[in-house]
């Protein structure tokens, strides 16, 4: 059979769009594979160095000159005379241009907002009171094409017309029936022209009957996680309860209380968000890459900002909404922080230290006092490796977050911090009815380069391993038998870590478990013998996401059931599309560290 004419394929290949090349699969099928890879590895990397050249230089932008933005606030409630009564919002997702930084051209972002216009990176922070229902419904506004680049051959949502972008919605530390949960294949694109498997409803009931905390919304989209949340869908939701918060008098109000969603971009010199779209494995997955790191570090949607204070009391809500960075925070003038929550819940009492350290999608709740700085600035720095824990050290700019300009001033301050904060139930071992090993593996290629990741060594589509009973408590031993620190979230659920032990004979125990897949049969408990690490007092309490250290046994006890009432859920948790576990560093969970979760009666 007739080649097809290289030129011609030249021509052609530089033209295609990703939905367009779809549509030539069988033209290129005329063609060898080998040369169409060969090809293709030169095309991509010659647009690499194109677009290199093109990359912004980081250290021409000067840090802390735009001031820190508050978010637009929705309230998720409305008042009839002096009654909360349920209210509906329509919030959609637009393409826009965002700038992130003074000196730095308007950025084309996908953004969340009431309008086109009002839309916002983040998102508008989302109000809502304990026990009053909040309904939204999610549109989906934005164009046919991806503004970033794409991989189809990692589990990907694909619409049948190859048009449109798939998105969903989830709400991270929210508990709610699954058909509102945002399950990865309830996808749908612009005007639900195209939904995904387990797409069934285009409104989402959030009954907020859960405890008071921090919580942030984000996209959800089978494989598209990543980049839709490197093109901006992601912002904050707050859950208030005036009874049981106003007693402990901590900062409130639109001055006091902040929410700081914190994350890290790369730019092209015309303000376009760069990310690399040569995989490190090209032959397999031309541009899925294990971990995604930008050179600025953004808050609020602005590039080190600065924010001016009174010498009192903040709270600030700090959310990592990184794709893979781990934040260590702390300030440069020896400021403490004050832990209040963790993630989406109060600690019993507050915890004092002079750093925290944050996986993706953890919540780190604090109140800094300024009145006890010795200095009229601190700046809010990092020094974690990327990636953690044995990457690269941070420079001088991804070590940078954001600067404060603390007024001189002195004032009286209202607020304070309270010897005890809320009481819920602890950790109750003997409550458990379920033990399970939970493994995570990485695959790599005749490189040794990241290939996938695998929960328990199974991909999502294979049925659901993990069923506990809704209204119990299951111990689960998350074995991490990869080289990275792996930030374990659970939908629906919350969970005390008991400790975290670390693997003796480990590479015996990798080879068993390789082959076998089973921890018990690999004599988990010969191997899980090691030193202990200790768990941070202030991330003792409960949570929906931890960090999974590399080479260590987590020992968690997971809560399928509310624990400010001590009761199962206000709603039938048993429902489909279920609920999901992954890593929260999205490359990962994209390719295809996550697995689902089926709560059974």
């Amino acid at each position: 059979m007739k080649a097809f004419p290289f030129k011609a394929y030249l021509s052609l290949s530089l033209s295609l769009t990703h939905t367009q090349y779809s549509r030539f699969l069988p033209l290129f099928s005329l063609v060898s594979m080998r040369r169409i890879l060969l090809f293709l590895l030169l095309l991509a990397h010659l647009g690499e160095l194109g677009a290199e050249d093109r990359l912004l230089n980081p250290s021409k932008l000067e840090m802390f000159v735009d001031e820190l933005p508050d978010m637009p606030k929705i309230q998720g409630f409305r008042m009839l005379n002096t009654s909360p009564k349920p209210k509906s919002l329509m919030i959609g997702m637009f393409k826009k241009k965002w700038k992130f930084h003074r000196d730095l051209p308007p950025t084309p972002v996908f953004a969340y907002g009431a309008s086109r216009r009002g839309a916002t990176v983040p998102g508008p922070t989302i109000e809502a009171l304990q026990g009053i229902d909040t309904y939204v419904t999610w549109k989906n506004f934005l164009p046919s094409k991806h503004i970033l680049p794409w991989d189809p051959t990692i589990p990907t949502a694909i619409p049948a017309t190859k048009t449109g972008i798939p998105t969903v919605v989830h709400l991270h530390g929210g508990m709610h029936e699954p058909a509102n949960d945002g399950n990865a294949n309830s996808w749908f694109t612009a005007g639900f022209k195209e939904k995904g498997p387990d797409w069934s409803k285009g409104t989402y009931h959030y009954n907020n009957n859960q405890q008071p905390g921090s919580l942030w919304y984000h996209d959800h989209a089978m494989g598209l996680t990543r980049v839709n949340l490197l093109a901006g869908l992601i912002g904050a939701y707050v859950i208030r309860h005036p009874e049981v918060e106003g007693p402990l008098e901590l900062p409130h109000g639109e001055e006091f209380d902040r929410p700081l969603i914190v994350f890290d971009r790369s730019f092209r010199k015309d303000g376009s968000i760069y990310m690399n779209s040569t995989g490190n494995n090209p032959s397999i997955h031309p541009q899925w890459q294990p971990e995604y790191f930008g050179d600025l570090i953004i808050v609020n949607g602005k590039a080190w900002p600065k924010m001016t204070v009174r010498r009192r009391k903040y709270r600030l809500r700090i959310i990592n909404a990184s794709n893979a960075r781990f934040f260590r925070l702390f300030f440069t003038n020896g400021l403490e922080f004050i832990h209040v929550a963790s993630d989406s819940t109060y600690l019993v009492e507050p915890v004092v230290t002079n750093e925290t350290l944050l996986a993706p999608s953890e919540i780190a709740d604090v109140v800094v006092d300024f009145s006890k700085s010795k200095t009229d600035e601190a700046v809010l720095a990092n020094d974690a490796p990327y990636p953690y824990p044995s990457g690269d050290p941070v420079n001088e700019l991804n070590g940078r977050v954001m600067k404060f300009t603390i007024k001189k001033e002195r004032e009286v301050d209202t607020w304070r911090v309270p010897d005890k904060l809320i009481q819920y139930p602890s950790p109750d071992l003997s409550s458990a009815t379920q033990t399970r090993y939970i493994a995570m593996y990485e695959y790599t290629s005749d490189t040794d380069e990241p290939t996938h990741l695998y929960i328990n060594g199974k991909p999502y589509e294979a049925p659901a391993t993990e069923t506990p009973k809704a209204g119990t408590s299951e111990i689960w031993n998350v074995i991490n038998l990869t080289e990275d620190n792996h930030p374990m979230h659970i939908h629906l659920a919350v969970f005390t870590v008991l400790d975290q032990t670390e693997l003796v004979k480990a590479e015996e125990f990798k080879a068993c478990m390789s082959k076998m897949n089973d921890a018990i049969k690999c004599q988990i408990s010969k191997h899980a013998r090691g030193k202990k690490l200790r768990v941070a007092a202030h991330e003792k309490g409960w949570k929906n996401v931890y960090k999974m250290t590399p080479g260590y046994v987590t020992r968690i006890l997971v809560r399928f059931s509310y624990i400010h009432s001590n009761t199962s859920y206000s709603f039938d948790p048993t429902g489909m599309p279920g609920y999901v576990y992954h890593c929260h560093i999205l490359d990962h969970e994209d390719n295809a560290m996550m697995r689902p979760l089926v709560v059974m009666k």
